[in-house]
């Protein structure tokens, strides 16, 4: 069914826009694709990927793990969404007065006024110094303002979340979203035993001065100890397709109907931002490709990962690369990843 989709991924890892690829997609209910193409690296005798590779998430660790556990906390009343900030993380406080009127809503929905990225790592070199820096980050806008994609805001919101809920967001998803899906490869911080599945992502010679296989590819998630709000989480392509349809199939029994509707709705303000609360909506033109419907959502990762769901038409995407080997420098990913979506639609007659 999806031999043009495959066969753009495998011409992708010829043309070396990434080593790697895991794809798993969804129809109404059924797993109707899971296809690996490519090897670790491009190193020749490179250990070869199955489905059964885990990839590093990136930023869709905001999606899965962080949205998740902010939206159980609030169908349990521990999260109101416009709770002030410093009113769970006082340290978020300061002399400018804007920043007591952020509120963890600004934060899912990336309207913050904070600044996209900051390496934090470069002057922190434990986790309380790179948190107390994410706390000062001067504010670049009014809150609910301006849209600013943030990982600077995620890690707040990471720190806010396992302090309303008490444990830390590794702990809280594995035992309330991963292991009630049978998401049994997804986690933060991966045990040794798994490093052999793991494709690495990066060969890092200016920070970590070594290969990152197994361990978090993000710099100012590893400082944190590879548990963070923006950035840690790992899983399979299969893993992430779990959950997609658990979303697709009305949330049960993490999720209320009414709290997906919640969180996968754009947020109005400020005019013209396409996100919603934690997720992404498709703009033109958009990673998704052309065929995402109106009421889709979605998800990318620096290292090349993506998840993007149709709820209408009952179909979700997920597709894993390491674009980031050997450095980030290769951004091929952005033709290719449309073209794969594109052609996933149309074999599954999603394109008229």
């Amino acid at each position: 069914m999806f031999r043009r989709a495959f066969l753009i991924l495998q011409e992708a890892v010829r043309a070396r826009a990434f080593p790697a690829a895991s794809t798993a997609v969804t129809h109404r209910g059924k797993l109707v694709g899971l296809k690996a193409v490519g090897s670790y690296t491009y190193k020749p005798g490179a250990c070869e990927v199955t489905p059964a590779q885990i990839f590093d998430l990136a930023s869709v660790t905001k999606a899965i793990a962080t949205t998740s556990m902010a939206m159980i906390l609030n169908q349990r009343g521990s999260l109101d969404l416009e709770t002030p900030v410093v009113e769970v993380v006082p340290e978020f406080a300061g002399v400018d007065e804007r920043r007591r009127r952020v509120r963890l809503r600004h934060l899912l929905a990336h309207s913050s006024g904070l600044p996209a990225y900051e390496k934090l790592f470069l002057h922190a070199s434990a986790a309380e110094e790179l948190l107390v820096a994410a706390f000062r980050t001067a504010l670049v806008a009014e809150p609910g303002t301006q849209a600013e994609y943030s990982d600077i805001g995620f890690i707040i919101l990471g720190v806010a979340l396992a302090r309303i809920a008490d444990e830390m967001i590794d702990q809280f998803c594995r035992r309330e979203v991963f292991g009630p899906l049978g998401m049994s490869h997804t986690c933060f911080n991966p045990p040794a035993m798994w490093q052999s599945m793991t494709v690495p992502t990066v060969d890092d010679r200016i920070f970590r001065h070594r290969t990152i296989q197994g361990e978090v590819q993000d710099e100012n998630a590893s400082v944190l100890g590879g548990v963070a709000g923006h950035a840690g989480l790992f899983a399979t392509a299969h893993d992430v397709a779990r959950f997609a349809h658990l979303l697709i199939e009305g949330g049960q029994p993490l999720f209320r109907p009414g709290t997906i509707a919640l969180f996968t709705h754009r947020q109005p303000l400020p005019e013209g931002n396409s996100r919603t609360l934690g997720w992404d909506t498709p703009s033109s033109p958009s990673q998704s490709g052309k065929y995402f419907g109106p009421h889709s959502y979605g998800h990318l990762g620096y290292s090349g990962t993506s998840l993007w769901i149709d709820p209408e038409r009952q179909i979700s995407i997920t597709l894993l690369t390491n674009r980031t080997w050997p450095d980030s420098s290769n951004q091929a990913i952005k033709q290719v990843r449309p073209a794969f979506h594109d052609a996933v639609m149309e074999a599954l007659g999603a394109a008229l």
